[in-house]
């Protein structure tokens, strides 16, 4: 049976978000402790988060995208459940994950692993188009309504299999994988565009995971970087012939 995907599409609404006022106290502490631990406990070499990165970060109200019982903790340092036995990663991890992918205003970003959809926000604000994917078919509704609620009109929502990418609209200029595989998906590598960067959690087991940035010269070749060691949910697959 072939494998099936639900393709949202989320409108034009730009504007649309809350005021921006609305708990930005809560984002800057937020954006602080980020800061705070860049400068002294972070990843080796990288002891300063990008501005830009840090701009989305004060803008992009994360309260609004996970469930309503753990908003009171969205601006902690921490992972946050959503629902479906999956989390968020704690603020720190988006923002070093997000300036690993050294963005650039024109680029073109796929997402596996969309989860509540923050981490597509981030990446909306910095971006001209993000396409996410999220196997958990629930997940991704949430967070289609959620997006097109704050006005993410440049984030596309898949429900399927993050594995296989999302083919037609390759290549990309960036991938970000926000779950723990323990090798690199080879269809995400075919469409990473030449000149691309890779950031996902890899390593022997889901016990033992990397943070890890693949470069993709102009030739095709690849380079890998490790970055840190970081905890992730398991990146998990359809099994073969499912309907989705």
């Amino acid at each position: 049976m072939a494998r099936r995907h639900l393709l949202f599409f989320l409108p034009l609404a730009l504007g649309a978000a809350p005021p921006a006022t609305e708990r930005s106290g809560d984002r800057e502490t937020m954006v602080l402790t980020i800061e705070n631990i860049a400068a002294t406990a972070g990843a080796k070499g990288i002891e300063r988060i990008d501005p830009a990165v840090l701009k989305a970060m004060r803008k992009v109200p994360r309260h609004m995208l996970v469930p309503e019982e753990v908003r009171p903790f969205a601006y902690q340092n921490r992972p946050l459940p959503i629902g479906h036995e999956q989390t968020i990663s704690q603020p720190y991890i988006v923002a070093l994950m997000t300036d690993l992918l050294d963005l650039e205003p024109g680029h073109k970003v796929l997402e596996v692993g969309t989860g509540s959809g923050y981490q597509a926000a981030v990446l909306g604000e910095l971006v001209r188009e993000v396409y996410t994917i999220e196997i958990v078919e629930p997940l991704a509704a949430r967070a289609k309504r959620q997006l097109g609620e704050l006005g993410y009109g440049k984030v596309f929502v898949r429900a399927g299999d993050g594995y296989e990418g999302w083919p037609e609209k390759a290549p990309f200029d960036r991938i970000i994988v926000t779950a723990g595989a323990t090798q690199v998906p080879e269809p995400l590598v075919r469409q990473l565009r030449p000149g691309g960067r890779m950031v996902i959690p890899v390593g022997r087991s889901h016990n033992s995971l990397d943070l890890t940035v693949i470069e993709k010269d102009l030739k095709g070749r690849l380079r890998t970087r490790r970055i840190l060691p970081v905890a992730f949910v398991p990146l998990t697959r359809r099994p073969a012939g499912s309907g989705g």
